[in-house]
């Protein structure tokens, strides 16, 4: 979700930080929300904790343009 410290400087490089999940097959789906609040991504990781490392280093998380959160999701 976007916050209110939002910076359009840091969409280029979360695109390129999507870009580099999906070239390492981690990056299964991505997107915005219609409303333009945010986006949501659905990565591949061992587990909670490396999900949580590797969403943090988001350009968008790292420069507080956006809260990012991390859920584990059980699909089927």
């Amino acid at each position: 979700m976007r916050t209110a410290q939002f910076q359009a400087s840091a969409i280029a490089p979360h695109q390129a930080f999507l870009e580099t999940l999906r070239q390492n097959g981690q990056l299964e789906l991505a997107g915005p929300f219609t409303d333009k609040s945010g986006g949501a991504y659905v990565i591949r990781a061992e587990n909670l904790a490396a999900a949580q490392a590797l969403a943090f280093t988001d350009p968008l998380h790292t420069t507080q343009s956006s809260l990012v959160t991390v859920y584990e999701w059980s699909a089927s």
